[in-house]
């Protein structure tokens, strides 16, 4: 059985608590758009993917109770402001099924039904991710292959964080190249770093990989560069929660000392992000706004601290990668396209 992070009936939204994984796998209801917003603030559910599906849905799950007034202009306001507030749970992810919800509720301004236009899109998103994730998994699998690897041979990949099946609809991104090039049989091993300070690569990556049989070794983020130095890894696949018009991409914070480190060891350095992910308003990385975390996810572990009291912290969730720091590419569903490439190839597919 596939794993989900996210059941989805018409009216009826489950969701994957993530803070008890590997221990426990518990799913919690979602009713309302606030629900949504604390889980997601909290940790509970992460990706940028997943999140904007769970928040989506929950959109569709309180309009199928008769919520959103009675006419299209209520409708309209009533779907903005509940957007307006998922996005501030995690304000560096993206993803533009919200934008296309509310445009969705704009239009439907002179049809019949707008509600039920509204709740139909955003429970279209949860397949179009999965079908978008597939694609990003192939699609890079075969470009890697023919990248780095060895005429007929295998590979090694590293990749940080988790990008997987928890993290979006089903089936990863990053991870999802993983799992293409495992299905291939061209798969040699897998590195994934533990990613501190809330250990989604050692909770959730390792999780995942044991449960498909994935071959996998766990290591501390400050083990990376010696694992490229020392055993053998032909790439780094990473995911991405925004990607803006140069390139440069945000993702968990520590990618970008993974990509310095790939580029010294000559290791094709791969972003894999859906196109849903890309924001092409945004000129550079530095436009991007970073969500700092609360202090005691990093100095504490299971509610004990573990830091010296009086110690000041900093606890920045991302970190930018810079676009010439991609030297594999960026992988979507569209292609596997260098940085430079990204913003002409979009703009035609939207056309």
């Amino acid at each position: 059985m596939a794993l989900e992070a996210i059941c989805y009936e018409p009216g009826s939204l489950r969701v994957l608590d993530q803070l008890l994984l590997p221990q426990q796998s518990r799913y919690e209801a979602v009713g309302s758009v606030q629900q949504a917003w604390e889980g997601n603030r909290g940790l509970k559910g992460r990706g940028a993917p997943a999140i904007a599906l769970v928040g989506c849905l929950s959109l569709a799950v309180e309009l199928r109770t008769g919520a959103g007034g009675p006419g299209p202009a209520e409708l309209a306001a009533f779907v903005r402001d509940r957007l307006n507030l998922l996005v501030t749970a995690r304000p560096t992810a993206i993803h533009d099924g919200s934008r296309s919800i509310q445009a969705s509720a704009t239009r439907g301004f002179q049809e019949e039904g707008p509600t039920e236009q509204v709740i139909r899109y955003a429970e279209d998103m949860l397949e179009k991710d999965l079908r978008d994730n597939r694609s990003i998994g192939d699609l890079g699998a075969h470009h890697l292959l023919e990248q780095a690897a060895p005429k007929g041979g295998k590979v090694t990949v590293l990749t940080h964080c988790n990008t997987g099946a928890l993290a979006t609809a089903g089936y990863g991104t990053a991870l999802g190249v993983i799992r293409s090039l495992h299905q291939l049989g061209r798969l040699e091993h897998t590195f994934c770093t533990e990613t501190r300070p809330y250990n989604q690569g050692a909770r959730l990556t390792a999780f995942e990989l044991v449960y498909e049989g994935i071959p996998a070794t766990l290591i501390a983020d400050s083990m990376a560069a010696a694992a490229m130095a020392h055993r053998g890894v032909s790439a780094v696949v990473v995911g991405a929660d925004r990607v803006v018009a140069n390139g440069d991409t945000a993702n968990k914070v520590g990618t970008y000392q993974l990509a310095i480190a790939a580029k010294h060891h000559s290791i094709p350095f791969y972003v894999a992000a859906p196109s849903s992910s890309c924001d092409l308003r945004l000129k550079t990385g530095q436009d991007i706004v970073i969500e700092e975390r609360p202090s005691h996810e990093l100095t504490d572990v299971n509610g004990v601290r573990i830091a010296a009291p009086g110690i000041g912290v900093w606890n920045p969730a991302f970190d930018i990668t810079p676009h010439d720091l991609i030297t594999g590419g960026i992988i979507t569903e569209l292609g596997v396209f260098a940085p430079e490439e990204l913003r002409a190839a979009l703009s035609t597919s939207q056309s």
